[in-house]
């Protein structure tokens, strides 16, 4: 139950379901739906009463590096899984050059299964005002589809 916690005590605060439980897709922005001859649609009666046969969801939803060495270049992997039934295509808007981050992967079809962004991010500070030694750089990483664009944002703090 949600009222009581795993003691069995009543819940001071409320539960938050995650947001592929809640049927949404957290950082998404839906594209103007453009029919494409070639786009690879199923024409099988099982699944042809189906409104949403596309769609991606990142694992994780959001990268967060942590404390970074100023200097260095850190890399991390986010799977962007094919949920729907169709293969679908998708490309990186690739971050402006003073993030420092930059994502590598293979373009193509995503058929049914999924595909590795390799997230990198090269740790540097700007020059101006005094931090106390520590700058945050957050950006979010646009992730173009073909029925949606996917926001992957991406926090840093640089030493």
């Amino acid at each position: 139950s949600l009222m009581v916690d795993v003691t069995g005590q009543t819940r001071k605060e409320k539960v938050i379901l995650p947001s592929y439980l809640q049927g949404k897709k957290p950082n998404t922005i839906p594209n103007k739906k453009i029919e494409d001859p070639a786009s690879g649609k199923v024409s099988i009666s099982s699944v042809a009463t189906r409104q949403d046969l596309t769609g991606f969801h990142l694992i994780p939803p959001r990268v967060t590096f942590g404390v970074l060495k100023e200097g260095c270049t850190y890399a991390t992997t986010v799977i962007m899984k094919n949920v729907g039934v169709n293969f679908s295509r998708f490309r990186v808007k690739q971050p402006p050059p003073h993030t420092g981050l930059r994502v590598m992967y293979t373009p193509g079809p995503v058929a049914g299964l999924q595909a590795e962004l390799e997230i990198e991010i090269f740790a540097m500070l700007f020059g101006g005002k005094d931090t106390g030694g520590l700058e945050e750089v957050s950006h979010d990483i646009e992730i173009l589809t073909e029925t949606e664009t996917l926001l992957l944002p991406v926090k840093a703090n640089i030493l």
